[in-house]
């Protein structure tokens, strides 16, 4: 027996035909039953092969088995959790009124929780991209480029992020912000190419080298919550970067008190006077550990 396709005007049909030979010998063909019109059988076909193989003792086709990667969600959603309730979303207004096609938000949320999960570098996230579920990412469609283009947005629009965090940021600190922290430390860099307000420049590396590098300051409170960061150009003098960083705090923050405590590296006879210059809000004076 076979399957036979046979046609009756513009319909075509499924018969189930049994060959045979008559009497005389001859080669003949009779339907053992009609199983219905072939347009219709689109659902039904699987199911009717399958019965016929088990009819006929024979084990049906095993489907074929796909393997797919398993994804990590638990951290990820964890801290997307967490950035929309701190809400870092905000941050999306600030794109929302560029001229940036990408959703620059999300590619720097993507980047905050590599650093968190996984740090790498910008090539080194698209491949963690592959082992990792994102809520509200479509992170198949994120390319090194927009990781690019979403730093230079981020530099672009670098006083606005910041005020937008500051304001998320103050509820969290004492209200009287007693201490805060502030270090410097240097960042080497490999390579001999120029960019435009370029900040690499050779100087002392903290290796006690001459290196290419540049300068990280970080302020941050007593529990360990970062206020505010600067980049400096490598071959900036240490002192030089306390004003413009303490200026910066108390513009930015609810400080009433503050006491300078530094060592010779951000001290100097040089800069002391300027510091003493700064006020408060209040109109006090700083105060120094030296």
């Amino acid at each position: 027996m076979f399957i036979k396709v046979t046609r009756s005007g513009p319909r075509r049909y499924v018969q189930l035909v049994e060959a045979y030979r008559d009497t005389g010998g001859h080669p003949k063909q009779r339907t053992v039953a009609t199983l219905g019109r072939l347009d219709q059988m689109d659902t039904q076909l699987e199911s009717v092969i399958t019965g016929l193989l088990r009819l006929s003792g024979r084990a049906a086709p095993v489907p074929p088995i796909t393997f797919e990667s398993a994804r990590a969600l638990g951290d990820t959603w964890a801290l997307t959790e967490l950035w929309n309730e701190l809400g870092f979303s905000r941050l999306r207004r600030v794109f929302a009124r560029t001229r940036h096609a990408i959703d620059v938000e999300a590619l720097l949320r993507v980047m905050v929780f590599n650093r968190l999960c996984d740090p790498d570098s910008k090539l080194g996230v698209l491949s963690w991209l592959q082992t990792v579920s994102l809520p509200g990412c479509t992170v198949e469609a994120i390319e090194h480029q927009h990781l690019l283009r979403a730093m230079d947005a981020l530099v672009e629009h670098q006083d606005a992020v910041e005020a937008v965090i500051s304001a998320l940021v103050r509820p969290l600190l004492d209200q009287d912000l007693a201490v805060v922290f502030y270090d410097l430390t240097t960042i080497r860099s490999e390579g001999l190419s120029q960019q435009p307000g370029e900040v690499r420049h050779f100087g002392m590396a903290k290796e006690g080298l001459i290196a290419r590098q540049f300068l990280l300051g970080v302020v941050q409170t007593a529990e360990g919550i970062p206020l505010y960061h600067q980049v400096f150009d490598g071959n900036t003098a240490e002192v030089t970067t306390l004003k413009p960083v303490i200026e910066r705090v108390i513009r930015r923050f609810p400080v009433k008190r503050v006491i300078a405590v530094a060592d010779r590296g951000l001290l100097s006879t040089d800069n002391l006077a300027e510091l003493q210059a700064i006020r408060l809000p209040g109109g006090e004076p700083l105060e120094f550990i030296l």
